[in-house]
């Protein structure tokens, strides 16, 4: 019957990480319940006086092959698969000598935390589990009669449920344990076969599988009839899935999106070259600078746009200070990032109690190989991470005029930028902070005049003369197809551009920067972000 309880009166233990193992062995022996064990686990439960079996006794066969084969075994597989109503399978339990197991905890090998500390080979191998995966799968699959904890979180709920019904658990937990578990298999197999595809250099294996634990259900998702949840994966990558969120309320699907766009581009600033500050607003940036100080780069940033910027994201290249943290919380911000924060800039920031403060420890290595994922009707797709650097690529001047040194500055830093800005990207910079950027138009000419547009009010905003776009560079995340993209930079004031280069009509491109006296750069590497 779907209502019906299980008895638990044998339980086999198997952990990795020992975290509230005692407590809650101990909470299973005083409902009488016959602790089972193996390896350190077992000498864990002993060693706090506890009564427990040692798998070895209860198959008849010692531990073998370095720990290797201990719980591969009929008399634990069969106490685990027995459906307790069949009587043929009850018949051959007591044929064999099978006692039953009615609960069974295990946490995995502790593979996915030896690859990130980047462990040799061989130590990854050794880490992969076979028995755990085997009895949880087992378990699960005859979850009518057999409870599986495969997380010391659900500790206390199994407890709770033994408890409320006299040392019984409910079908309706079971099920609840049994999804999780398939689910925690599922996720360590699809690490193990990733990092195998990563070590053989295999962008494009037959099966490629997805994992990640999760880290909260939001309230909805992009928007309110959506539902989302935030999941994360085994790769260690500084960033929002691994910061520590010191105040604010819950972050919502689109502050996640837009606090990793905002992070994933301010480290493509050197913290140890200068300061800079990222704003984000629906995923673009709509601010960037640099600075001599924190503060300094975020008044830089907010200048470009400062219209966008209220109620945005800022991300930081250094630890916050308190003479960045009073200027930021000037105005309506969602969520600030950065690597760390002194004392002061945290009870600053406090103030503001729904300000979410994210800090990360590090910043990520823009370097780094990684995966991009989209989804699409019936699959996705999958891409390695654009990690593509404007410092490492071999910059051509292709018209008369060479750019002056801190045009070529400012280049390098208006494509930085563009790397982040979807597409069709166009950005304006000048001394080494945007004044202009043109984000996501299907046309490139449109992206830049709304570039120049956006550098005319922020001008009005600043009560400047004449537009922040005279006397900067642009910077293109694709090639121009035609030469009227590049003649409205020029037309803003521009007098040098960066662009990949590419195009059937580049002729005609550098003949126009060179008619017009706009030095041009061509990189090579084109920057789509869809």
């Amino acid at each position: 019957m779907p209502n019906e309880l299980r008895r638990v009166e044998r339980a086999l233990l198997s952990v990795s990480d020992k975290t509230g193992l005692i407590d809650f062995a101990r909470a299973l022996s005083r409902m009488g319940i016959a602790l089972v064990s193996t390896g350190g686990t077992a000498k864990a439960i002993a060693e706090a006086g506890l009564a427990v079996t040692d798998v070895s006794d209860l198959t008849g066969f010692p531990e073998m092959m370095d720990g290797r084969v201990k719980t591969l075994h009929p008399k634990v597989h069969g106490g685990l698969l027995a459906i307790r109503s069949h009587p043929e399978h009850q018949a051959s339990m007591l044929g064999h000598g099978i006692a039953p197991i009615d609960l069974l905890v295990v946490n995995l090998y502790p593979f996915e935390a030896t690859v990130a500390a980047g462990k040799p080979y061989e130590d990854c191998i050794e880490n992969i589990d076979i028995g755990g995966p085997a009895m949880i799968r087992a378990a699960a699959k005859n979850h009518n009669d057999v409870a599986v904890v495969v997380e010391a979180s659900d500790y206390a709920a199994v407890l709770a449920d033994l408890e409320a019904h006299k040392g019984a658990t409910t079908l309706s937990l079971r099920r609840k344990l049994a999804q999780k578990a398939y689910a925690r298999t599922a996720a360590y197999d699809a690490a193990i076969s990733n990092w195998f595809a990563n070590e053989l250099g295999d962008t494009s294996p037959a099966f490629r599988a997805l994992g990640g634990n999760l880290a909260e259900t939001m309230r909805y998702g992009e928007n309110p009839h959506q539902w989302a949840a935030f999941y994360r994966t085994p790769e260690q990558r500084p960033g929002v899935a691994t910061a520590r969120q010191v105040q604010g309320k819950q972050l919502s699907y689109n502050n996640i999106n837009d606090t990793d766009a905002a992070f994933e581009c301010v480290a493509e600033f050197d913290p140890a070259r200068a300061a800079a500050c990222v704003i984000v607003k629906h995923a673009n940036p709509c601010g960037v600078a640099e600075g001599g100080s924190l503060r300094e780069a975020y008044e830089r940033a907010l200048a470009c746009d400062p219209v966008s910027a209220f109620g945005g994201i800022v991300a930081l290249n250094r630890k916050l200070d308190a003479e960045a943290a009073k200027k930021i919380v000037e105005i309506f911000t969602e969520v600030i990032i950065a690597p760390e924060a002194d004392e002061e800039a945290i009870a600053l920031v406090a103030a503001k109690k729904n300000l979410r403060l994210l800090l990360t420890g590090g910043l990520p290595d823009v370097r780094k190989p990684g995966l991009s994922l989209r989804t699409v009707a019936g699959g996705f797709l999958a891409q390695a991470r654009d990690n593509a650097v404007v410092d490492d690529m071999d910059l051509r001047v292709v018209t008369r005029r060479q750019p002056s040194p801190a045009e070529l500055a400012d280049l390098r830093f208006a494509f930085r930028v563009a790397k982040h800005v979807k597409s069709n990207a166009i950005v304006y910079a000048k001394d080494l902070a945007t004044v202009g950027i043109g984000a996501g138009q299907m046309s490139r000419v449109d992206s830049s005049r709304i570039a120049a547009w956006k550098a005319g009010e922020a001008a009005k905003a600043a009560g400047m003369p004449e537009s922040l776009a005279k006397g900067s560079v642009v910077a293109s995340d694709a090639f121009f197809p035609f030469a009227d993209g590049l003649l409205a930079a020029a037309e803003a004031g521009a007098t040098a551009v960066i662009q990949p280069g590419g195009s059937m009509r580049d002729d005609e491109v550098v003949k126009a920067a060179d008619e017009a006296g706009l030095a041009m750069v061509f990189t090579g590497h084109r920057h789509f972000r869809h």
